[in-house]
């Protein structure tokens, strides 16, 4: 299976610009039919992207801006957004009447990479995807040439989030696991490659005080995130709210229960800083995922 990228990830690199440096480099991409990426530079009055191919002046009309504009089923704001921004696409058209205008359609990109995917694509496969935006239920990615796919919200973490921009921000690089494939629509997930309990409780001892991230806030306790895929129970505490920072005492590790006990130490007001995803997993396929450990009585686990 040819491996197609989001936006933006081939743009920078050697074959790219050599594939744009000039009117013949694009008359042989045309030729090959090669899916090329170019900065969308000004979107005109009837939402035609004009497209700079190193100085030559390109132009995806509207209805080959994406699946689905010409039938209304997306609205032209995926075209619109596109501005400032590489796009994939393939040249359909080289005029060279008087100045060359190479003319692309993103659409026919995305169109070949959607049915190569769902050829070869398979649950379980572990993927490249672009964060696009963010809703209360899930991150949308771009997964290829722009092809967007949902990562429920779910499913990017054992630890519970109360909204996907606690984890990712727009434009965020990740992995992620394709989790289902329904016709055409592509759903993922990305606990799976962020470590089983045991992988995660590893990092830490009791008796040690660690940083930590808290999430919610009961009448029993407080759950305190100390990695996207490991949170633990402190007792309660006044005056402590989801989303804080927080010092924390690590009192005992019990990994039948799958338990980490706490002491809040102090919590305090501050700006989340952004983790770099620690993947546990770096393979390109996974069938199955056992969270829990063996000597658990709860079974938490994922089959592809």
């Amino acid at each position: 299976m040819k491996k197609y990228l989001p936006e933006g990830y081939s743009f920078e690199t050697q074959e790219n610009k050599e594939s744009i440096k000039n009117i013949s480099s694009l008359e042989n991409s045309f030729k090959e039919q090669k899916i090329i990426e170019a900065q969308a530079i000004m979107c005109d009055s009837k939402h035609n992207l004009i497209i700079d191919l190193n100085g030559i002046k390109g132009i995806i009309p509207r209805e080959e801006g994406a699946i689905g504009i010409a039938d209304g089923t997306v609205r032209d704001i995926a075209i619109i957004s596109k501005v400032g921004k590489p796009v994939c696409a393939l040249i359909t058209k080289i005029d060279e009447t008087e100045e060359p205008v190479v003319y692309l359609s993103r659409k026919k990109a995305q169109e070949k990479a959607t049915e190569e995917y769902l050829k070869f694509l398979h649950t379980g496969d572990i993927i490249d995807a672009m964060i696009t935006h963010l809703e209360p239920f899930g991150a949308f990615c771009d997964i290829a040439c722009g092809i967007p796919s949902l990562l429920p919200i779910d499913s990017i973490s054992v630890s519970r989030i109360s909204h996907p921009k606690d984890r990712f921000a727009p434009g965020d690089r990740i992995k992620a696991v394709v989790k289902t494939i329904e016709g055409t629509r592509f759903t993922l997930s990305q606990k799976e490659l962020l470590g089983s309990w045991e992988e995660n409780a590893s990092l830490f001892s009791p008796g040690e005080t660690v940083s930590g991230i808290i999430r919610s806030v009961e009448d029993y306790g407080v759950f305190v995130e100390l990695m996207p895929n490991l949170a633990g129970l402190a007792e309660p505490k006044d005056n402590v709210f989801p989303s804080q920072n927080a010092s924390v005492y690590i009192k005992s590790i019990i990994p039948e229960k799958m338990k980490i006990k706490l002491i809040i130490i102090d919590s305090f007001d501050c700006t989340e800083q952004k983790r770099d995803e620690k993947y546990f997993y770096e393979g390109e396929h996974i069938d199955n995922w056992l969270y829990s450990p063996e000597s658990s009585g709860k079974l938490i686990q994922s089959t592809f």
